[in-house]
């Protein structure tokens, strides 16, 4: 190139801008730069449809672990006996309130979790505990109903549609397809949906809901043995030394292989959480069936002035159910600086079955 030197009023210097370049100067682009010019636009507009799916997954999963709020019973209960245009009966409230804590389980945000198996849905893990307390909560309720509430005596027959009903809710939680677990469990709540049906035809008796201090006394037990376990589960969070007991009060008992005298009890660091929205769930539903079992089972409760008594069970598990501000399930040892919220859970579902464990001695007093 031929230089010649130059001056603006700016007394720059350089080459004359007005002088032709040599084909020297000049290259031709190479075919792959040409490629890669046409592949860029393509790779930053899957970048970023990638980019709007993770964001869309990350609201949804956000959303879809909000737990459902409580609902009123009586409302439940009156809205389902007008859709069928028979009166509220006895059993009634308790029957109402555990079809529709089984709706909610396939309704809520998101529906069924459990065995979900894409985004967001496969990536969370503590709406699927929180289901299957509610599950565990709802299986052994539908169970004493098959046994107990529907039952005059030990040797009458079982209610048909219980009966199938029990069978749909033990159905595998897990199941994606062929046959998916919300088909099934939609099958229970049909059946329980029948039973309601013939509980409250007032020209028909082939369904009955007998609200006795025995049937009662059964419900109790297995919510005692359900929430001794949740709180054994919640209270190892930090380790605990515990001495074998199992054969402790009776000489002759037996049991089938040795254990340790003594052994140290801790949940995996990896299943804190899972056990502690798992009480949440379970305690979520067992606080509406205790307050339609207080409407269905009144007189029972106030032969043995045991109201009362029903009413302090609910004021321990509300605290169960407030909001937990902290994101993620905090694990503190002992008396350490950090909180442990699974203690703080395991105190209130102790006080609760303590109150169940005195109201099942109040109801079988003479």
């Amino acid at each position: 190139m031929n230089w010649k030197f130059w001056r603006r009023d700016n007394d720059t210097i350089g080459p004359d801008p007005t002088e032709p370049q040599s084909l020297g100067d000049s290259f031709d682009r190479p075919q792959g730069s040409e490629k890669s010019a046409a592949v860029r636009p393509l790779f930053k507009g899957l970048t970023a449809l990638v980019g709007l799916y993770l964001i869309v997954t990350l609201a949804l999963g956000i959303w879809w672990s909000q737990e459902p709020d409580r609902f009123n019973i009586t409302s439940v209960a009156q809205t389902m006996a007008s859709t069928q245009g028979e009166p509220t009966v006895t059993g009634n409230l308790t029957t109402a309130a555990t079809i529709h804590l089984a709706r909610t389980l396939l309704q809520k945000s998101g529906g069924y979790l459990t065995n979900d198996l894409l985004p967001p849905g496969v990536w969370l893990d503590n709406i699927p505990s929180w289901e299957i307390g509610a599950l565990t909560m709802l299986r052994d309720t539908v169970r004493v109903y098959r046994n107990d509430f529907s039952r005059s005596q030990s040797q009458s027959a079982e209610d048909p549609s219980l009966a199938a009903a029990e069978g749909q809710f033990f159905f595998d939680n897990n199941s994606w397809f062929l046959p998916d677990t919300e088909g099934e469990y939609q099958t229970g709540i049909d059946q329980m949906s029948i039973y309601l049906a013939r509980l409250s035809d007032q020209s028909a008796n082939d369904a009955q809901f007998y609200a006795r201090s025995d049937n009662l006394q059964s419900w109790l037990a297995a919510m005692e043995t359900r929430l001794g376990s949740l709180s054994q589960r919640l209270s190892a969070s930090v380790g605990k030394r515990q001495l074998d007991t199992s054969l402790a009060g009776d000489a002759n008992a037996a049991q089938s292989t040795a254990t340790p005298t003594e052994q140290i009890v801790q949940t995996p660091w990896l299943e804190i959480d899972n056990v502690f929205y798992e009480a949440r769930g379970f305690t979520w539903a067992l606080l509406h069936l205790l307050e339609a079992i207080e409407n269905d089972f009144g007189e029972v409760l106030d032969k043995k002035a045991a109201r009362v008594s029903l009413r302090q069970i609910i004021r321990e598990l509300e605290p169960t159910q407030d909001s937990l501000f902290s994101p993620m399930v905090l694990n503190g040892d002992g008396f350490g600086v950090v909180a442990n919220h699974s203690l703080i859970m395991a105190s209130h579902i102790s006080r609760a079955n303590a109150a169940i464990i005195d109201l099942r001695a109040l109801l079988a007093q003479g």
